[in-house]
């Protein structure tokens, strides 16, 4: 297919209530032969059926009551203790999760040549992990660690095994657990803990994903917007759409005459731009059109 210009998209606003059409398993399936070409953009909703915890309601609303913003991690040692602290647990989750059926179906959609790219914001590595390469990880992923200072890298399963020995007694009670490998604890827990240190030169570590406040590497979205340029569709999967990030893409396929599918439950930010969406859990929603 040749490529289109992509035309960058000003600034819209959303038309208060305007929904999408909705739809069935059988109308998703024409979608998918009639569109050989497809960006797929991914959300926490098809990480749900692997255990991992949602960020929003059916509405939209914020499940999670305090995430870390970019800023205050890099200025606060007091934030990278409770960061670590919380990921402390949190991460046991994410490195159980397993890729579920969504995953594996979008494996074979892109060993069948009908994925262009596959987009995802969730940092759990389980496209990668089902055999995905045709991806993006568009706000990185949270088994990878790297130093603020030298940027010397480290494996997350490595760097748990350093926290276990600086916190051999430390044993606070979860009281939750919440998206991205973070757990609820109460606030009395984080003066215990001792946060982790770089190896090589005693600086700070972070985990190499985009936090609230931080951009998203222009590396990314060139990619991105490659793709984007060579597709015929999107399709939307378990995400509401409220980052920025993801509704910025699909802003610049509507506005470039690209049909944009979603399968979510509940609202996304960007109804009014589908051509029709799915209501319901996004892994059964793919099962079910794959079967008709």
């Amino acid at each position: 297919m040749a490529s289109r210009p992509l035309i960058r998209i000003p600034q819209m606003r959303a038309v208060a209530g305007v929904e999408a059409p909705v739809a069935g398993p059988a109308e998703l399936r024409e979608f998918l032969h009639a569109h050989p070409r497809l960006l797929v953009l991914t959300g926490a909703g098809l990480s749900t059926s692997s255990g991992i915890p949602a960020y929003r309601d059916g509405d939209g609303r914020w499940l999670r009551r305090d995430p870390i913003l970019y800023q205050d991690f890099i200025a606060s040692e007091r934030m990278r203790r409770r960061y670590w602290a919380r990921s402390f647990f949190g991460w046991q989750v994410m490195r159980e999760a397993r890729p579920n059926a969504g995953h594996l179906a979008l494996v074979s959609l892109e060993r069948a040549g009908r994925v262009s790219l596959l987009v995802t914001q969730n940092v759990d590595g389980l496209h990668a992990r089902a055999g995905s390469r045709r991806l993006v990880e568009l706000h990185g992923c949270l088994n990878r660690v790297a130093c603020l200072d030298c940027k010397t890298a480290i494996r997350r399963d490595d760097l748990q095994r350093q926290l276990e020995d600086l916190n051999p007694d430390w044993q606070p009670e979860v009281l939750g657990y919440n998206p991205d490998g973070d757990a609820e604890l109460d606030a009395s827990a984080y003066p215990g803990f001792r946060p982790p240190a770089c190896g090589r030169c005693g600086g700070a570590l972070k985990p190499e994903v985009v936090f609230f406040g931080e951009p998203v590497p222009a590396d990314r979205v060139q990619r991105v917007r490659s793709a984007l340029a060579g597709s015929d569709a999107v399709l939307v999967l378990g995400s509401s759409l409220v980052v920025m990030s993801g509704y910025r893409i699909v802003r610049e396929a509507a506005r470039a005459g690209l049909p944009v599918v979603a399968v979510n439950q509940g609202r996304t930010r960007a109804d009014e731009l589908l051509s029709f969406k799915l209501n319901g859990n996004c892994v059964e929603v793919l099962e079910k059109a794959a079967s008709l």
